[in-house]
C-alpha cells in the first residue's frame, strides 16, 4: 500500500481540531486511510478519536497510508500544515 511519511506541522500537534479536519476530510473522500508514527501501530484517520491517541507533537514524523495516492497527498499535506493557522 502506497505511504508518505511527513512531520507534523501544526505548532500543538494533532490534538482535537486538526484530528478533525484530518478525520472529516478522509471521511469525505470515502477511503481508508491509516496514520502511525515511528514504532506505533496505525489508526484509522477517520476517527479523530484515534487519531489524537496517537499523541503527534509537532514535529513528529506521521506516515500517512492509503491505496488512493490523491487521498493520500491531500491527507499528508493536512498532517504537514499548520491546520490551527487558519
Amino acid at each position: 500500500m502506497p505511504s508518505q511519511t511527513v512531520t507534523v506541522g501544526s505548532a500543538v500537534g494533532l490534538h482535537a481540531r486538526p484530528a478533525a479536519l484530518i478525520a472529516e476530510a478522509v471521511s469525505k473522500s470515502g477511503v481508508p486511510v491509516t496514520l502511525s508514527t515511528p514504532g506505533g501501530n496505525p489508526v484509522d484517520a477517520g476517527s479523530p478519536l484515534m487519531i489524537m491517541t496517537l499523541g503527534a507533537k509537532s514535529g513528529t514524523d506521521v506516515t500517512v497510508t492509503s491505496d488512493d495516492e490523491t487521498v493520500l497527498a491531500q491527507i499528508a499535506e493536512m498532517v504537514a500544515k499548520d491546520l490551527d493557522a487558519e
